[in-house]
Order: structure tokens, then C-alpha cells, then sequence
């Protein structure tokens, strides 16, 4: 557990699709957030104020006292995108747990079948994953799948490029062929709040070409994909995500998962892991 190391992160706590004011609980810490539209204020139950900015539809805090920056996603302000933020789940597991989930292609055709892929069509075509030092962050690329329904917009299955960016312990960005526009890259992003260490809430959030779907269409479809994903997370075991290669053995499909548990080894973000074996 490295709570004092988690604390000068920031992290999603709500978002800005309706003014609210919602309890919520980050890294163990009760929280009140209140969004009016156009401002936000973050307070623990002693009042302490925390640090809010508003980023990619979403109030973000810090509860440290020297907060790391925040990730850039260029994406966000390209012109004629849409921005979809897709409300949360609540997931009983780790939120490392939870990012690594997402960045697992090869689970595509048994948990989201018929959508994200389909059987017999399983392999894992290699791939290509590295750190990059200079901006320290995981990245995953050359990936393919085959999926029958790559997006809400899709109208069949096409053979879909990924590339996956780890940029943040608890949040992930997948870039992937867009069905309108072959030549650009459609934007989902995973961004995790922790509860505590073995409970947390995933953000999902979009950066869309599509201009033939309703808005309720695109959360409703994400929010499929992510609880179908809820029911496999929160029979993992250990609860807490493990870091000793000893305890899990990892295949070739699971090459972006394995430089993920390096990368957070590396910077000592261990809140929701488990480093040695018991």
C-alpha cells in the first residue's frame, strides 16, 4: 500500500453533464463535490478545501499538498469531435485492477461477445508495447482484432485498429479505428477513482466522430461494455492487483499488462496493489 505516494494524483470525483451535489469517497476520504455549471468546489467532512480542476467533462481533486500534473488528452479539443462523458460504475475491485482490464484485449471475445469480438475468431495478433521514458507513460500499438461491432455507429464487424496510453496508475486511453472516418482515431478513455484500495468508480469518457448516433446511444453502449466487465472484476482474486510475476503467469496477448505492473512497480504507485506474493 502506498497511500502518501497516491495522494499527489489527481482524480475524477463527478462530472459535468448536470450541476449536482454529490458525497462521494476518494482514497479512503469522504468527500462532498458541487458542480453549478460552471464552477466546482471539492470539501472533506472537516471542510477542508481540496484543489478542483475541470477536464475532459469531468471535476477533478487532489487530496495532496503538491499535486503532479495533470495528463494532457489533445483529442479533446479537436474541432467537430464529440465529447461523451458516460457516467460511472461502481466496481468492487482494485482500480489498478480495473485499468488493466481495459488494456486486456484477448478477454474481447468471451466477455463482450457479439459486440467487442466473437468466438471462433480469439487470437491476439502480436503487437508492439514499450514505456517511453520521455513522457513516461505505457503504450501499446500496432493491435488488431477483428469485432463485430466495433462502435455504436458500426453497421457490421470490421478488422479494428487499436493503440493503447497508460498515462495515469488509474486511467488509460484507447485510440481505435473511428467507422466514419477510416483515417482518424475514435477516443475512449478509462478514468478511475479510487474508493480504497479494493472498491473504486470507472469514468468512461469519449472523443467521437459520429454524427449518426444519439447521445444516449453512446453511454448506453459504453455502459454495456463496462458492466458486462463489472461481473469478471469482481471475481478476481487476489482482490488487489499483483505485481510479483511470480503469483499470475502472463501469456503474449498479456505483453501491455505486463509493462503496466512494471511501469507501476517503477513508480512506486502501489495503493490498490499487492507487490509480494502471500
Amino acid at each position: 500500500m502506498s497511500r502518501d505516494h497516491a495522494l499527489g494524483d489527481w482524480y475524477p470525483v463527478g462530472d459535468t453533464v448536470l450541476p449536482q451535489i454529490r458525497t462521494t469517497r476518494l482514497l479512503g476520504t469522504d468527500l462532498s463535490v458541487a458542480w453549478d455549471g460552471e464552477t466546482a468546489a471539492v470539501t472533506g467532512t472537516d471542510g477542508t478545501a481540496y484543489p478542483v480542476q475541470i477536464r475532459y467533462d469531468h471535476v477533478w481533486t487532489c487530496l495532496g499538498p503538491a499535486p503532479r500534473p495533470l495528463f494532457d488528452i489533445p483529442e479533446a479539443e479537436q474541432e467537430g469531435r464529440r465529447r461523451v462523458p458516460c457516467g460511472s460504475v461502481r466496481v468492487r475491485c482494485s482500480a489498478l485492477r480495473a485499468v488493466e482490464n481495459f488494456l486486456d484485449i484477448a478477454h474481447f471475445p468471451y466477455v463482450h461477445t457479439g459486440i467487442l469480438g466473437a468466438e471462433p475468431q480469439t487470437e491476439v495478433f502480436p503487437y508492439e508495447v514499450k514505456i517511453r521514458e520521455e513522457v513516461d507513460e505505457v503504450w501499446a500499438t500496432k493491435v488488431s482484432f477483428h469485432q463485430p461491432k466495433a462502435a455504436s455507429s458500426s453497421g457490421g464487424g470490421a478488422d479494428i485498429r487499436y493503440e493503447y496510453r497508460v498515462p495515469h496508475p488509474m486511467a488509460a486511453v484507447l485510440y481505435k479505428t473511428c467507422p466514419p472516418r477510416p483515417a482518424e482515431w475514435d477516443v475512449i478513455a478509462i478514468f478511475v477513482q479510487p474508493v480504497s484500495e479494493t472498491e473504486c468508480f470507472a469514468w468512461p469518457w469519449m472523443a467521437l466522430y459520429d454524427d449518426m448516433s444519439s447521445q444516449a446511444e453512446l453511454v448506453q453502449f459504453q455502459q454495456e461494455i463496462f458492466l458486462q466487465d463489472r461481473s469478471i472484476l469482481e471475481n478476481q482474486l487476489p482482490v488487489r492487483l499483483p505485481l510479483d510475476p511470480k503469483m499470475e503467469i502472463p501469456t503474449r496477448a498479456d505483453l501491455t499488462s505486463v509493462a503496466y505492473r512494471r511501469w507501476l512497480k517503477r513508480r512506486g504507485a502501489l495503493y490498490g496493489a499487492q507487490s509480494e506474493a502471500p
